[in-house]
């Protein structure tokens, strides 16, 4: 026979979980929408604390991470400005060929 003490956490589990299961479906969808935004709207205020936090103690890995950012950021402006000639040309093997004017000609001496 099992020790119950050992199967004590086990069954705890299972009765969390059939209570938050049973509360999850009487709850109309309106709350638990309110719910998941106030989950939503701690882990978020946890996370800028945090995030605080780090940047005090580490400045330079701040300065670092938003220099990447917005390193990522140019580099995505730069392929999408790249997509949107490619799909505006046709079938993505032509190229757009901007216009130049040709070179001055000189006039021929005349014999």
């Amino acid at each position: 026979m099992d020790n119950p003490l050992a199967t004590l956490p086990d069954r705890a589990m299972r009765v969390a979980h059939h209570v938050g299961d049973g509360l999850k479906g009487a709850m109309p969808d309106r709350a638990l929408k309110w719910v998941e935004t106030g989950a939503a709207l701690a882990a978020l205020k946890t996370g800028s604390r945090m995030a605080v936090g780090v940047v005090r103690r580490n400045p330079a890995i701040a300065a670092t991470a938003v220099a990447g950012a917005g390193l990522i950021w140019l580099a995505a402006r730069h392929r999408k400005r790249q997509q949107e000639e490619e799909s505006s040309t046709g079938n993505g093997k032509t190229r757009r060929v901007q216009a130049r004017k040709a070179p001055r000609r000189r006039k021929a001496a005349s014999d």
